[in-house]
């Protein structure tokens, strides 16, 4: 995947975010949760992407 793939994908998701958060009425808790629920998936996303989650989860203790 490129670099510019990544980074439209990363601006999509955000202004999509700051849309649900500006337009659509929720509690501020449930805001709150959605932002980050957001941010982990965005995050595990990134990982998975750079190969560095299968990484993660082969490394033992």
């Amino acid at each position: 995947m490129s670099l510019i793939t990544i980074l439209l994908v990363l601006i999509v998701v955000g202004v999509l975010l700051w849309l649900v958060n500006t337009y659509i009425p929720m509690d501020g808790t449930i805001k709150k949760i959605f932002n980050i629920v957001v941010v982990i998936v965005v995050i595990i996303w990134l990982l998975k992407v750079f190969g560095l989650f299968d990484n993660l989860m082969n490394m033992h203790v």
